[in-house]
């Protein structure tokens, strides 16, 4: 028989987040072993439920949610969605410039297969959340990456941006706040881009879905309220600030200079008529969400638990020799760097990989989110503080093992 092969489009795709690693873990734990998971923010498996009031009124509309919606979602939910954007200060926003997805992942890659050619390229950060490059590669786009500057607290290198833009540039992905790093950007560095979009005439996708996951009272700015005249792609969902990733329920909201950009938006209404809808059950979410209690900033202010958890995690982490760390700003996650000089990593999977099977904690490597050398990971300070100081305690003993391994200690 002739052999089945993947299709060449993913031959440049990775989504190491549940990937090979991951793979070991599953077998592992069918062995009788028990994970320890910092590799998915994955908020519910950690006992962060759903504010009630979506729970409730999800299950009060169920019997509405049989038939297909709008190709690009409810009316009601949409209102909200618009009113949200004007809180957030981006204008212009109407009924039909909303799109309702199956999370912000589906519509990611829909914004993408809309837009991109054969060889068009799109601007991504590194490190990124990897279905960004993936999304652009699947669509025939070139993702080509900038980076994010660790010394500046992760910030954009505007430079390096402006290096690599080429004729072929068609787009520029911003992550704020960012996963996998936890940085903020100010609204200088989000003008800064925002410059460089109306020079070259790209369009802006800004993934925002950590939005009101911010801590030390920081302020989050979307980049489509700061110009008119540059046209933006803002994705957003209920995943994360409201701890219901399987309801599967974002958005996209185009905004700024729509004129020049009908034919686009004619592909993304095509494709959002292609898959019908988005699921009904969790758009019924979305407007009691938007319009209820915060209950986020309960975790994220002072005394909150996801504060303490993220407090706990940077301090046990950078108390290991040879860890750094920038203190997240924003999100789930930290991107602390291991001195190469203690830790002579050349495969950081193959490092991950021994990690787990010596210690049985799950994270995930730096290369899988597409940073540009084998010395970081990302960590989830998901679990509770007990089962935190257990993981820290146990790759602590790793990298003491590893640096006595190799002569470092």
């Amino acid at each position: 028989m002739r052999p089945v092969q993947k299709s060449n489009k993913l031959a440049d795709v990775c989504y190491d987040i549940r990937g090979p690693v991951l793979e070991k873990a599953k077998q592992m734990e069918d062995e009788g072993h028990k994970i320890i998971k910092l590799n998915i923010g994955n908020l519910a498996v950690f006992n962060f439920d759903p504010p009630d009031e979506i729970v409730q009124d999800m299950i009060h509309n169920m019997h509405n949610a049989a038939g297909y919606t709008d190709s690009k979602g409810m009316f009601a939910p949409r209102k909200s969605i618009m009113h949200y954007t004007q809180e957030k200060h981006i204008r212009g926003v109407t009924i039909e410039d909303i799109y309702i997805g199956n999370g912000a992942s589906e519509l990611i890659v829909m914004g993408m297969n809309a837009l991109l050619n054969t060889g068009d390229e799109v601007l991504v950060p590194a490190p990124d959340y990897p279905l960004w490059t993936a999304a652009v590669s699947l669509s025939g786009g070139k993702p080509v990456h900038y980076i994010c500057d660790e010394s500046a607290d992760w910030m954009p290198d505007i430079e390096d941006i402006k290096s690599k833009i080429t004729p072929n540039t068609r787009a520029i992905v911003v992550i704020n706040p960012n996963n996998p790093t936890g940085a903020l950007y100010p609204v200088e560095v989000l003008q800064q881009i925002v410059d460089v979009a109306r020079q070259h005439q790209l369009i802006v996708f800004a993934d925002e879905i950590y939005d009101k996951t911010l801590y030390d009272e920081a302020e989050h700015t979307s980049i489509a309220s700061l110009a008119d005249d540059v046209l933006f792609l803002t994705l957003n969902g209920l995943s994360k600030n409201y701890r219901s990733c399987g309801y599967r329920a974002g958005w996209m909201v185009v905004s700024g200079e729509k004129k020049h950009a009908k034919d686009y938006i004619e592909g993304l209404n095509m494709l959002a008529s292609m898959r019908l809808c988005a699921n009904a059950p969790g758009q019924f979410a979305i407007q009691t969400a938007l319009g209820g209690y915060q209950s986020i900033n309960d975790l994220v202010g002072p005394g909150g638990r996801l504060l303490r958890q993220r407090d706990l995690a940077h301090k046990l982490l950078t108390a290991i020799p040879g860890v750094t760390c920038v203190k997240p700003k924003a999100a789930l996650y930290m991107f602390p760097k291991l001195d190469p000089e203690m830790y002579p990593i050349k495969d950081d999977q193959e490092f991950i990989h021994e990690l787990l099977t010596e210690q049985k904690v799950l994270l995930v490597q730096g290369s899988g989110f597409n940073w540009i050398k084998p010395d970081h990971f990302r960590v989830v300070f998901l679990p509770n503080t007990d089962d935190l100081t257990d993981a820290f305690g146990r790759i602590a003993t790793f990298l003491e093992g590893y640096r006595k391994r190799h002569g470092t200690a």
